[in-house]
């Protein structure tokens, strides 16, 4: 941990607003941080589940938007604009693994949609109420799955040979990129991308069969939310950080795989997105 911060550091006056908040990891975040004086605003899909982690966590406010489509994603943060004067800290925890290949909606991997461009987009519209911050961060849940990937941008969809851990790896590499990308073309903010660890947090449980079984048994030794959540929570509350763009683990600066650090295809990464979003009117 870096010099001065203690799992109680307070938080008061700092709103923090964490997608993916209604359980697992982002549940855990959400309840230590407002358990620490944060005014911590939650962001996800289900009406009732929100309404219920808003209660339990005491969450100052609760948005609903599903993030794997992105107009959604788009309108929602315009209505966080509207009523927000100030974001401190935005942590993007949403994501997922599907298996089989699904497309959402708006005709996109779903991969691809919720685990990298809804994070791109959300962050982007949301880059006015973090200026408002004397300290604004963005913290991406990434994965040590990221040492594995390798990102396709041809074939960000994956369509030509779909398998669900390689799209979900990609992904992943694809956050830590973004972040570094983030934090070159906006020094005025400090972005970080983590590692959570294995978490026992519901992750492939809306897959089937043998993957989702598999699975059931790693979470027989998988961490707790809350060990899960640690260094979410410690980006969030740190006194300061030594780097922005940087990968972390175990609340610890830590080296990415060497394909994080290549600024080539960050920005290769980041033009793909605001093409997609630009096909999309967004």
């Amino acid at each position: 941990m870096l010099r001065g911060m203690t799992r109680h550091t307070p938080l008061n006056g700092r709103t923090i607003l964490i997608t993916g908040a209604t359980e697992g990891i982002g549940r855990a975040t959400a309840a230590e941080l407002a358990g620490r004086g944060a005014r911590v605003l939650l962001l996800g899909r289900n009406r009732q589940k929100l309404a219920a982690t808003a209660r339990q966590v005491g969450a100052a406010a609760a948005y609903r938007a599903d993030l794997s489509e992105l107009r959604e994603v788009a309108a929602i943060a315009a209505e966080i604009r509207r009523r927000e004067p100030r974001i401190d800290v935005l942590v993007n925890n949403a994501g997922g693994i599907f298996a089989p290949r699904q497309e959402t909606r708006e005709g996109l991997e779903m991969t691809w949609a919720l685990n990298v461009l809804s994070p791109f987009l959300l962050t982007r519209e949301l880059l006015p109420t973090l200026r408002g911050s004397a300290d604004p961060r963005v913290i991406t849940v990434a994965s040590d799955a990221h040492r594995m990937a390798r990102l396709d941008l041809s074939d960000p969809e994956h369509k030509r040979n779909y398998r669900s851990w390689p799209a979900y790896n990609a992904s992943k590499l694809a956050n830590v990129l973004f972040a570094r990308e983030l934090a070159r073309r906006e020094p005025w903010l400090t972005a970080a991308t983590l590692h959570p660890g294995v978490v026992r947090s519901g992750f492939n449980s809306n897959n089937a069969g043998l993957q989702a079984a598999l699975w059931k048994v790693v979470d027989l030794f998988a961490l707790t939310p809350e060990q899960g959540a640690r260094t979410s929570v410690f980006l969030a509350g740190a006194p300061e950080l030594p780097q922005s763009g940087g990968y972390w683990a175990q609340s610890r600066l830590t080296a990415p795989a060497p394909g994080a650090l290549d600024d080539g295809l960050a920005l290769d990464l980041w033009e793909t997105c605001e093409d997609y979003l630009r096909r999309l009117g967004l």
